[in-house]
């Protein structure tokens, strides 16, 4: 396990040429990559969130290794799901929403399924976002369906065929 995703190469390099001057938070953060590819689009603040403190202290040696430290750059051991709620309006300009198709970890208020939970999950991150911002979805559940007609006054565009990399083509 290398804690890299390579079918996400094409989306953290969008997220490094948009962070400049921009406040991130990277939710379902696994080891940071997003994190890291934010701090290096000079970003001004980057806020790193997972229920997993073994996945944090993997982000946090991952940023270091690639010399970002100090007080720009936080970690947050908490249950998304639950966490969005106490985040205030308009606080963050880019947002990465990565979350598992599925969990049910004893630390979780209730358990996560990606397929009902999404609207909520984009409408807490659609609340948190400035105007003008950019949310970044994605997950992997192989048959999930988007309930867009449930996220009014967003503006979705689909860019999975954009950001899938030659060598992952035809696994959508």
């Amino acid at each position: 396990d290398t804690g890299l995703f390579l079918d996400h190469r094409t989306t953290r390099q969008r997220v490094r040429s948009e962070s400049s001057g921009k406040r991130v938070l990277n939710l379902f953060a696994y080891t940071g990559s997003f994190s890291v590819y934010a701090a290096a689009g000079e970003a001004t603040e980057v806020c790193t969130i997972d229920l997993s403190n073994t996945y944090l202290d993997w982000s946090r040696r991952n940023m270091i290794l690639n010399g970002f430290e100090g007080d720009s750059y936080s970690f947050v051991q908490a249950d998304v799901k639950s966490y969005l709620s106490e985040i205030p309006n308009a606080r963050y300009d880019l947002i990465v929403l990565d979350p598992p198709t599925f969990s049910n970890s004893k630390r979780m208020e209730e358990e996560l399924d990606i397929q009902r939970d999404h609207v909520y999950l984009i409408k807490e991150c659609l609340r948190i976002l400035t105007p003008g911002g950019l949310l970044y979805f994605s997950n992997n559940y192989t048959r999930f369906e988007l309930d867009a007609s449930a996220i009014p006054n967003a503006e979705i565009k689909d860019i999975t065929r954009a950001t899938t990399p030659f060598d992952f083509e035809g696994r959508l």
